[in-house]
């Protein structure tokens, strides 16, 4: 079945295509929740209760951009719904100090891609969100703003905080990662592949 077929098929009630196109796009849009809200019990709230919001309104969809474009902007609107619900945005300034400087992240970085989340997930909420927004959803600063109800100022000053402590908390999380030569031996680094 095509998209337009199961777009069709959904807007006439058919179980069997909701059904289907719920399991073709929930992994993805849960894994977009989870990166807004913090418990995994939350962001299945939101892709449920995002999913219901989808099948009522497919006949608004216009065929216009991608439908999974759509079918993201509307669960990412109800994730950002239950976040100011469960987890307050703190919008305010970090006063928290780092001995580790900011770093630019490279490709060499030993962290796997659940540990980059877990870095992303460890930051405030509204760091996190606006980092979200901006750089993996692709809103810019007043769509940011206008969603969140900041200024454009604020959701700039937001991203370049998040973007500094993900690079300072990546910079130790390397080196955490990275064996140091006092303590292993060329064998025991050959032994690992970390040589």
């Amino acid at each position: 079945m095509t998209e337009t077929e199961l777009i069709a098929a959904c807007r006439q009630g058919s179980s069997r295509a909701q059904k289907q196109l719920y399991e073709q796009f929930s992994g993805l849009m849960l894994s977009v929740c989870l990166r807004y809200l913090r418990r995994r019990e939350d962001a299945e709230e939101a892709l449920i209760v995002g999913f219901t919001k989808v099948f009522r309104a497919l006949d608004q969809y216009r065929h216009e951009g991608s439908f999974e474009g759509w079918i993201r902007r509307i669960v990412v609107n109800e994730a950002l719904g239950m976040l100011r619900r469960k987890e307050p945005l703190h919008m305010g300034i970090d006063d928290l100090t780092y001995d580790v400087p900011a770093v630019a992240a490279t490709a060499e970085s030993q962290l796997s891609a659940d540990e980059m989340l877990a870095l992303l997930a460890g930051l405030p909420a509204g760091y996190r969100t606006v980092f979200n927004l901006y750089a993996l959803e692709g809103y810019s600063h007043p769509e940011i703003g206008e969603l969140l109800g900041i200024s454009e100022g604020t959701s700039k000053s937001q991203l370049s905080k998040a973007r500094g402590m993900l690079q300072r908390r990546l910079a130790v999380a390397n080196a955490q990662a990275r064996p140091s030569a006092s303590t292993s031996s060329p064998k025991e680094l050959y032994a690992t592949g970390r040589y």
